[in-house]
Parts: structure tokens; sequence; C-alpha cells
């Protein structure tokens, strides 16, 4: 029998060694959740001791412990410090207030669709540009991915110059490199083919080549850098992601390691993320199992630490200004949306995309979980302490 609560009763009961056994004969039942007898795990034994409704019972208690659980989570208190208290901190303004009191959300546009890639040449003539810079690495540079984007510019007639020196966990002195080349080729637009680590060089050289008299540490975060905020515009910047994983095209952020401190920092501001991050599932069935798995990983840490991170509400100090906001603001209610809906969709396909690279269905979910997760962490921030 199944109570109103959601319980089972009368169907199960612990013996003397304190193990769940069925009361008419004794089989031992292992699975619980956490004092319950597991409903769905007694269906030979309704069959057996005669019950002809199992299905009916099933659906019930199915329904009547989700109830239960839900009244359990109203009243349990939540340690999670991102969790455990409301957003919501009253009237006021900054000026009264040592913590933040608003957050702000921000995302490139996305475009999403197999084969979406041979629209760009499209997007660049749309945009009227005439001297494009298009950045990749160069393993990619042979690659399906990047000869898509070239066929593309040359149908559409756009003019472009191709720089491939781009180095994977980009350094300052990579940044500065590829910052010199978009100096002296006075581009109107720029193209990212690749992973984070592409995307993320070209973020830089945009910014630096549209600041030509910017020192390089000006716009580092602090305490690092000077963390001056970005008040021009940039040119226009497209993102062709080909990893499942960093969610660089939907971030104003761009890393890099400073060889001189041995020290991992960036560039956070809303102003550096792309106009446009078009993410071609197709792209990531050219990532091998290795790869799969360590980008499929970054979307689980960028998603769990996004999700977990200080609230926006315990932030100090209150900006003055909103253009001193920072991109990395704190968990809120929209980024833990996207954090948490990433998180479903790695529990459900990560393994299923590195175990298998023609796994069209999960290799697109992981590509989608990276933008969401790059929408979460993006606007939330990791490793808030």
């Amino acid at each position: 029998t199944i109570s109103s609560d959601g319980r089972v009763g009368l169907t199960a009961r612990k013996n003397h060694k304190k193990k769940w056994v069925c009361w008419r004969c004794g089989h031992a039942l292992w699975v619980f959740i956490g004092a319950e007898v597991q409903p769905g795990l007694l269906h030979a034994h309704f069959i057996r001791h005669g019950y002809k409704c199992h299905t009916e019972v099933y659906a019930m208690a199915g329904r009547s412990r989700v109830v239960s659980l839900l009244r359990q989570l109203e009243k349990a208190a939540c340690s999670c410090p991102a969790h455990s208290q409301t957003y919501h901190q009253g009237s006021g303004h900054a000026c009264d207030r040592a913590t933040d009191y608003a957050f702000e959300m921000a995302c490139s546009n996305i475009r999403y669709g197999e084969g979406v890639t041979k629209e760009i040449g499209m997007d660049l003539q749309n945009l009227g540009a005439r001297n494009v810079c298009l950045m990749t690495d160069r393993n990619l540079s042979r690659l399906p991915p990047v000869r898509a984007v070239l066929e593309s510019l040359s149908k559409h007639g756009v003019t472009y110059k191709c720089y491939d020196n781009v180095r994977v966990e980009p350094t300052d002195t990579s940044f500065k490199e590829a910052i010199a080349f978009a100096k002296a080729g006075e581009f109107d637009a720029y193209v990212a083919v690749g992973g984070g680590s592409v995307i993320d060089t070209c973020k830089a050289a945009n910014l630096y080549a549209c600041h030509p008299e910017a020192d390089f540490l000006d716009f580092v975060n602090a305490p690092i850098g000077k963390g001056k905020p970005i008040t021009r515009s940039l040119w226009p910047l497209i993102a062709v992601p080909t990893t499942a994983g960093t969610g660089s095209e939907t971030t104003g952020v761009a890393i890099f390691d400073l060889e001189a401190l041995k020290a991992k920092t960036g560039i956070a501001s809303r102003a550096i993320r792309p106009m446009l991050g078009m993410v071609d599932p197709l792209h990531t069935l050219h990532m091998p199992q290795r790869v799969a798995a360590n980008s499929g990983f970054d979307v689980l840490c960028h998603a769990l630490e996004s999700f977990t991170a200080l609230p926006y509400t315990m932030r100090s100090p209150c900006p003055p200004n909103p253009i001193n906001r920072p991109a990395y603001q704190g968990s809120n209610p929209v980024s833990d949306v996207w954090s948490r809906h990433a998180l479903h969709i790695v529990a459900k396909f990560m393994k299923r995309a590195v175990r298998d690279p023609e796994d069209l269905e999960a290799r697109s979910s992981m590509h989608l979980a990276s933008v969401f997760a790059g929408i979460g962490f993006g606007n939330a921030g990791v490793h808030l302490w």
C-alpha cells in the first residue's frame, strides 16, 4: 500500500539486520531513497502477491513523492552560500550600500544550427566589412571548419587576411603578437575560428587595435593590471567555436598567462564580447575524444562554479558608476537558469559525446551546454569567494 505522503507502508519492513525486506516473502530490497523503499523496485512483488494495478500505484507514488519532497525542501535550510538567501534586498541607492544591489545580463547574439558557418560571408557583407582579420591556429587552419569559413568569405567577395599563429593556452607574449598583426592590418571586422584560446586572442587583438595608445596592462584585471573600463566601441567580431567547452563565444572575457608572474589572469569587460557566436554543431565532429572529454569537464566546471558562486548581493564594493560593475558579478536568478540547464545536459550527454565521435545528438547537445554555461559564468563568474 502507498500512504498519502508517498511512503511505502506494509509493503516492506526492516528485519533484525536492519535491511529492507518484503513483508510477505522476506525478499531483500537493496536500493532506498533516504529511509524509503523506491516504489518502482517493488514491481515483481506486486505481481507475485496478486496486485493488478501496480502501474497506477507507481504513478500515485511518484506524484505524492514529488509533493512530499517539495514540502520538505520548503522547510529545509539550504547550506549552499549561493542559494541560502533570497536575492531581494529591498529599496535603496548604490551610494547607501556596502554591497551591490543590482545585476546586469549581457550575452553575444547566438546563431545555432548545422551548417550555419556558410552564412558568415553574408553577415560580413551585410556589415559592409572590407578588410577582415581571420584568426585561428595552425592545426585548425587545415581542417573543415576553417575551410568552410574561407569558402563563404570567398563566395561573397569578402577580403581577408589570415593569422594562424594563435597559441593554445595563450600568454601575454602570444597576445601581443596577435595585437601587432591586428594593428598593422587596420581591419574593420574580425572572425575567430577555434576554441577558447583563438576566440580570446581575437578579442584582445580587436581591443588593443582599437586602442593603439593603450599599455598592455591598462585593461588587464586588477590587481595585476589597471582594470580600466573600456569606453570606446570595438570592431565587430564573429566567433565560430569548434569545441564544446569554453563558451568564449558568449562572454566578455579573454584569459591568458602572464609569464613574468606565472599567473593566469585576463581581461573582463562586456565591451569585448563577440557580436555574434555562430554555433555549428558539425564542427564538433572533428574533435578528438580527448578534446571532447577535456572540454566537457570545462563545461561542467563553468556551470557548477557559476551556479555556486557567491550571490551578486554579497559582492563589494558597490560600484559608484554602472560602468564599473564587473562582468563577473556573482550568481543571480538569470545566470542560475543557464548554469543549471547546462549541468543537466552534461549529465545526460557527456559520456556519449566522448565515447562516440559520430554521435551528433550528443555532440550537438554538449555544444549547446557550452553556450548555456558560458552565458551563466560570463555573468556570474567562477571561483568567487
